[in-house]
């Protein structure tokens, strides 16, 4: 949930890690830092809010030195402040660390520390790392954290530097992302990818259990047995420009409007995947769907399509449940685990938990090389570029993409359908992503319909079958970025409790594409007008009906039934983006939230 960077090369560290944490800043923004080695001694410097009030502390301060590391945070042990804000050190100010991650064990740790005379400053379960390292030193930085990982338990990423050793930079990963990037006399230290773009695509993911050791001219990984080993370099597909606003106000919107884009180029990337499955989906029985948040919808959705091509029964559950539930897996049990990051801890953790009990997993992630896609058995790409905003919009409508050529994909492979069907089915999807662009032409004024409903606090989505997932998701996206109660339900079950809500201050979205359970839907909006709800509807662009009993309606092209969901999340995004931005919000930056939930 936080952001690690780390520098070490020729140039000054400073301005390149204040950079970086910039680009990362989307992981956690309550506090940042940055540890230096300038002139032999350990530099901290760390201030309260986002990296602009770093920025803004460091003016007229000219730092030399060329190797350091930094942190954004987003807080999981104690209130943000600047004694609680990493890096934390250790009593003698020489070690410093940055940590992403949650340690178990930290107040056993803490007491047996402080029995021995250390002295702790913060809340933070990070410093019990300091003083660890600290306590574990005897002249080589890496030995000692390999004593120190040897009593951690948890989920974590960090980084160290100390004044005894300032050449180089130590990494560690277990269950929590971080990447090295390599240069020339240089490399850097991140827990994303987009944090070292402008300097570099040359890119090795790290595994659980692995240290990185950084100097100047070299990297070395080693496991926590201390043996060396080899990993392969590979070269990220996108550049710096990509993970830029591109002439847009906020990421959020720029990343709304790429999505046609982000959807043929995944379509296009599935058909050029080599599609050999390490295991043989007619043996499969059942099918479960694990992921969280705007992911979850997604499974939500998927499932529908996978039950009417491959018919193959399916349920959806979220991973932090799953982990935790006496939920049956075996080996005719296909996992289908989704992840934009592909770091999100309950995800990992329930996918490789169903391994253990002898199921497949598949992938479904936007990052290659990420946990996720090292730990399945195989991994299905959303090729989206990278989504910067928080707030998922273009990953979403990119996993439905690829949750729909999934389904179509194992209906073949089970003869369910032939391979004419196969492709005309695949050919709706390059339909479709024209058709978003038709709805992104709505956005202005989509915009003058968010004035009407800001005031409002508020908000029910109610939609049926496909557009249930869809209301879920209306729903979050407006929670999410306007900290405006919303909730999402299925049309059906509002008489059983919802409906006692409905009044004049109680706008009702409502999710209507003319499809089989069209008549249904329009059964729930009369119910909703007799209370005098305000109805906002989303439905096709000539239903005059829908149109003449909403007080706004929002329209949409028409296309087949079965990938509508497609298409009417996309007014949704936008609502939500305008009034969010309307009410003065940042957008790209929730409170309370970040990118990558990599704690339980």
């Amino acid at each position: 949930m936080c952001g690690i960077v780390g520098y070490i090369g020729r140039d000054y560290a400073v301005p390149i890690l204040l950079s970086a944490l910039e680009r990362l800043e989307y992981r956690g923004y309550d506090s940042a830092g940055i540890a230096i080695v300038e002139n032999g001694k350990l530099i901290v410097e760390k201030k309260v809010g986002k990296i602009r009030e770093l920025v803004r502390s460091l003016w007229g301060k000219r730092y030399k030195s060329t190797v350091g590391i930094g942190h954004t945070r987003w807080a999981t042990h104690g209130v943000p402040s600047e004694v609680n804000a990493h890096p934390q050190v250790d009593d003698s100010q020489t070690f410093a660390v940055v940590h992403n991650g949650i340690i178990e064990n930290y107040l056993e740790l803490k007491d047996r520390l402080t029995a021995k005379g250390h002295k702790f400053v913060s809340d933070t379960d990070t410093e019990v790392i300091a003083h660890l390292i600290a306590e574990n030193y005897n002249g080589d930085l890496l030995k000692a954290v390999l004593e120190t990982v040897k009593v951690l338990k948890g989920a974590f990423s960090f980084a160290v530097i100390t004044s005894r050793e300032p050449n180089k930079i130590v990494g560690v990963k277990k269950g929590s992302p971080l990447i090295v990037g390599i240069g020339k006399g240089e490399n850097f230290l991140a827990s994303d990818i987009p944090a070292i773009l402008a300097y570099t695509r040359n890119v090795i993911s790290l595994d659980d259990e692995e240290i990185v050791v950084l100097k100047k001219e070299s990297v070395e990984i080693y496991n926590f047995e201390g043996l060396p080993v080899s990993k392969e370099i590979f070269v990220v597909p996108w550049d710096l420009l990509s993970a830029e606003k591109g002439g847009f106000k906020h990421f959020m919107l720029k990343e709304i409007f790429e999505q046609p884009k982000a959807i043929a180029d995944t379509v296009a990337g599935f058909l050029s995947q080599d599609l050999s499955l390490p295991f043989e989906i007619e043996k499969v029985e059942r099918i479960v769907t694990i992921a969280c948040g705007t992911s979850y919808h997604a499974g939500l959705v998927g499932k529908y399509w996978i039950e009417k091509y491959a018919r193959i029964p399916t349920e959806v559950i979220y991973a932090s449940e799953f982990r935790y539930a006496d939920i049956p897996v075996n080996e005719k049990t296909l996992v289908i685990a989704i992840s934009q990051s592909g770091e999100t801890a309950d995800t990992r953790f329930a996918a490789l938990n169903a391994k253990e009990h002898g199921a497949s997993v598949i992938g479904i992630v936007n990052v290659v090389g990420s946990s996720l896609d090292r730990e399945a058995d195989f991994t299905f790409y959303t090729h989206a570029g990278p989504e910067i905003g928080v707030a998922a919009t273009k990953t979403f409508t990119s996993q439905l993409a690829i949750l729909f050529l999934i389904s179509l994909l194992f209906a073949r492979r089970r003869f369910v359908i032939d391979r004419e069907i196969f492709y005309r089915e695949v050919e709706k999807l390059n339909e479709i992503a024209r058709k978003v662009e038709k709805v992104l032409e709505l956005s202005e004024e989509i915009g003058r319909i968010a004035i009407l409903y800001k005031r409002f606090k508020n908000f029910l989505y109610l939609g049926r079958w496909l557009s249930y997932p869809i209301a879920l998701e209306g729903a979050l996206k407006l929670k999410e970025i306007s900290y405006l109660h919303a909730e999402g339900y299925p049309a059906g079950e509002m008489k059983h409790g919802p409906i006692a809500l409905i009044d004049e201050n109680m706008p009702v979205a409502i999710i209507a594409p003319k499809d089989r359970v069209y008549e249904k839907i329009v059964s729930n909006l009369e119910e909703v007008l007799s209370r005098k709800g305000k109805v906002l509807s989303v439905g096709f662009e000539n239903d005059t009906f829908l149109a003449k009993k909403s007080e706004t309606f929002i329209p949409i092209p028409e296309v087949e039934e079965t990938l509508t969901p497609i298409l009417t999340v996309v007014p949704l995004q936008l609502l939500a983006y305008h009034i969010a931005d309307q009410l003065g919000l940042d957008v790209d930056q929730p409170r309370n939230l970040a990118k990558t939930v990599t704690v339980e």
